[in-house]
């Protein structure tokens, strides 16, 4: 039952766009290639209740597997997340933080090789099933170089833990107040994007 609980609150949600809507929001963030790991926690237990991993190479994506947080603005195929806007980041983060969890986000710079390696790999994987978040992303960092050391895992604590020892990583967690119910803070999102906000 304690392996189940790693991702048990999210499932896939909707279909897959199309390749044309995954092409047209490419997005090229200029900063440098980095991996950045999310880990979802709840406030209350302490225990991790979701992974993803945002890649900055030639265009920036979430890997959200078996995730959520879906936005018109950000099309979706098999879990990995396009068009991943400084204002997409920061409302994907935002969006998981709320009264009742909160966000550990650790970053880490690589090398350009290793961003496309990434990009590569998140998109073959395909769509994740649910509670696999974890034991998929660790298998998919642990194939990239600098990466092997972290454990293949199905707790997105031990994950988040694991790569907090790799050299380089920046860390910081969000907390916020919002209700717990995410729809409404996707919705608000969504009635802004719609307002041209």
């Amino acid at each position: 039952m304690l392996v189940l609980a790693s991702c048990a609150e999210v499932s896939t949600v909707g279909g897959d766009s199309s390749p044309e809507a995954v092409a047209a929001a490419a997005y090229r963030h200029p900063g440098p290639p980095a991996i950045t790991l999310y880990t979802m926690i709840n406030n209350r237990s302490g225990s991790g209740a979701h992974t993803s991993i945002m890649i900055n190479g030639s265009q920036r994506v979430i890997f959200d597997p078996a995730g959520s947080v879906r936005l018109s603005a950000m099309p979706e195929r098999g879990d990995v997340l396009y068009g991943v806007t400084p204002q997409v980041a920061d409302f994907y983060e935002r969006a998981h933080a709320r009264e009742t969890y909160h966000v550990r986000i650790q970053r880490i710079e690589v090398s350009a090789a290793v961003a496309e390696q990434a990009l590569r790999l998140v998109m073959a994987n395909g769509t994740v099933a649910s509670a696999r978040c974890a034991v998929t992303t660790s298998g998919i960092l642990r194939q990239l170089p600098g990466f092997e050391s972290l454990p293949q895992t199905w707790f997105p604590n031990q994950l988040a833990d694991g790569f907090a020892t790799l050299p380089g990583v920046k860390e910081r967690r969000l907390y916020e107040e919002d209700a717990d119910d995410k729809a409404v803070a996707i919705a608000a999102y969504q009635q802004q994007l719609a307002a041209g906000q």
